[in-house]
């Protein structure tokens, strides 16, 4: 990742003891565009000191520590750093340590052994929410429709029956990143110019971005050029 989208990265600091667990993680997470990892802390006092020196905007973070509740290490993010979201990564499966972690605020909650799909999926639904949160600080504004958008983008989702509801030929991750490309582009987009963004064929993205105007997500209109034939341009709805 070069440094200027280093910049433009969600900042993640791993809070994990067992170092080569959180190496695994690291690796796992820089696969994942638009997310950099910035520091691994492996006891509490690291991770204090981290994250006042960072300050991430997200911290990836295991319940069971040598002298120290993680959910205690939850609820002390919460009280002192505000900007910083949480996702719970851990063996734990005590049903209260789980309801205790989403009471306080944590974004996911994921089981061990991390399987990369899962943490995908957690990571690209946080971009979203990421994303939203900054466009309703620049625009000032807030309607029914953006809180409802911005909450569907914090509850977990069942991904069998999420899949289940997709043609044939329509993958979610792709489906994703078309999304992601379209919300960024603010004067909409092609299906030529989606097809070069997200790393598919023209034919490929355009029957996906055709999906999403039939969803309702995306609306598309005729751009006349000076020459040639007009074009479909596709637009992020709201």
């Amino acid at each position: 990742m070069n440094l200027q989208l280093q910049k433009m990265a969600i900042e993640v600091l791993i809070v994990e003891d067992d170092v080569k667990i959180a190496e695994i993680n690291r690796r796992f997470i820089e696969k994942i565009e638009g997310f950099h990892v910035v520091g691994i802390a492996t006891d509490e006092i690291q991770a204090k000191e981290q994250l006042e020196i960072l300050s991430p905007d997200l911290v990836l973070l295991d319940i069971y520590f040598p002298g120290m509740n993680g959910l205690d290490m939850l609820s002390y993010i919460r009280q002192h750093y505000r900007e910083t979201d949480v996702i719970m990564i851990t063996a734990a499966k005590e049903v209260e340590a789980i309801r205790e972690a989403v009471r306080s605020g944590a974004f996911d909650y994921i089981m061990k052994p991390l399987v990369f799909n899962r943490l995908q999926e957690t990571l690209l639904r946080y971009l979203d929410f990421h994303r939203e949160l900054n466009r309703l600080n620049e625009t000032g504004t807030i309607n029914q429709s953006d809180v409802d958008r911005l909450l569907s983008g914090t509850g977990k989702k069942d991904s069998r029956s999420e899949i289940s509801f997709l043609p044939k030929g329509i993958d979610k991750l792709t489906l994703v990143k078309i999304v992601q490309a379209i919300s960024a582009a603010e004067g909409g987009m092609t299906a030529e110019q989606i097809a070069k963004e997200v790393g598919v064929s023209r034919t490929t993205g355009r029957r996906y971005l055709e999906h999403l105007v039939s969803s309702g997500e995306v609306f598309a209109d005729l751009s006349y050029g000076v020459v040639g034939r007009p074009e479909r341009v596709y637009r992020k709805k709201g």
